[in-house]
């Protein structure tokens, strides 16, 4: 199984990435948590890795950290919550946000996350609650680059493309992605900062 890629960036397309490692290109999907730490196209990049394999195809999930790896691979144990879901989760609130608001019981904070209803929220608080108790949050990443330079460069017309785009691959319809994106103001905002809100807002 593969554990961690370590190679060069040529492809971001949210929530999917390429990266190549001597000649073969590894295609991943990411929260935006991760993918908004991804270094410029043609850049080193490591992630870790949680491999799915199905009768139908193996699927790449990387992470930044190794907190967000353990968490994903938490919830794809809980029933009715599959891989595309747990990346939802996790690109709409951090990992330490989430075990507060199990620890809390805090059904609405849950509700308040893309694909999660009041039953799916009972069910995350019911068996997530035991498994995260022991829990110490790690916040570092494998690595330290960001995007900064890159999203200074995109028009506001271009951010809210890419943030749409990324909602859309995340399983929102695009009218609805659309929707979300205008209840936000836009001024000064980067890409992450605007699909974290939308996510966050209750479509």
């Amino acid at each position: 199984m593969i554990g961690r890629l370590a190679g060069t960036l040529i492809q971001k397309s949210p929530p999917l990435l390429m990266i190549d490692i001597q000649g073969v290109g590894y295609e991943v999907q990411a929260p935006m948590s991760t993918f908004y730490q991804l270094p410029e196209l043609e850049q080193p990049v490591v992630l870790l890795i949680h491999m799915v394999v199905r009768e139908d195809a193996q699927l790449l999930y990387g992470f930044a950290s190794e907190s967000e790896r353990r968490l994903f691979k938490t919830l794809i144990k809980v029933n009715g919550v599959g891989p595309k879901l747990a990346l939802a989760i996790l690109s709409g609130i951090s990992v330490a946000e989430f075990v507060q608001v199990i620890n809390d019981n805090d059904e609405t904070g849950l509700i308040r996350l893309p694909g999660i209803g009041k039953k799916t929220a009972q069910r995350l608080i019911v068996e997530m609650k035991d498994r995260l108790s022991d829990w110490q949050i790690e916040s570092t990443s494998v690595q330290e680059t960001t995007s900064t330079g890159a999203e200074q460069s995109l028009s506001q017309q271009d951010i809210i493309k890419e943030a749409t785009s990324a909602l859309i691959s995340l399983g929102y319809k695009p009218a609805e992605a659309t929707r979300m994106i205008s209840r936000i103001d836009k001024q000064d905002q980067t890409t992450e900062s605007l699909i974290k809100y939308a996510l966050r807002s209750k479509a």
